[in-house]
């Protein structure tokens, strides 16, 4: 009589999915430092140099975004806080709404509104025109070149 052992089968490796919990959570952590510093860099710029709050207006918000670099900051802030703060959201609909279908909604409300602010909002960024053709000179901006 002789015993036959089999030998354990391979199991096929099972696909593999994207952990999307995972990079959620990596996002905010990463997204959390990088706001920090564009907040921090908003605030300072606009509060510290200069005349402060008293010079803010439209003149100065114009000449700021005719400027590249405060496009790509605004639009790196605008895209970061709106997606970090719309996966917060989708955190909180995860922990404590218990019906499915009610659950779904709200991330689907919660995508929709951050994708149309996120468009509107890089929409303005690029945009705006602080030196429309044929406005009155004394209206618009003072780095608005003059006819």
């Amino acid at each position: 009589m002789s015993l036959t052992i089999d030998a354990p089968r391979a199991k096929t490796p099972a696909k593999k999915r994207t952990n999307w919990e995972k990079w959620g959570w990596v996002y905010m952590r990463v997204s959390g430092v990088l706001l920090i510093v564009l907040v921090f860099g908003h605030l300072f710029s606009n509060l510290m140099i200069g005349d402060g709050v008293h010079a803010i207006d439209f003149g100065f918000v114009g000449g700021k975004l005719s400027q590249p670099f405060w496009k790509v900051w605004d639009t790196l802030l605008l895209w970061l806080a709106l997606i970090h703060g719309a996966n917060g959201m989708r955190t909180i609909v995860n922990d404590y709404v218990t019906r499915p279908r009610l659950a779904q909604g709200f991330k689907v409300a919660l995508f929709l509104s951050a994708a149309l602010l996120i468009l509107l909002g890089t929409f303005v960024i690029y945009t705006l025109d602080p030196c429309p053709a044929g406005a009155d000179p004394a209206l618009v901006a003072s780095f608005c070149p003059t006819p």
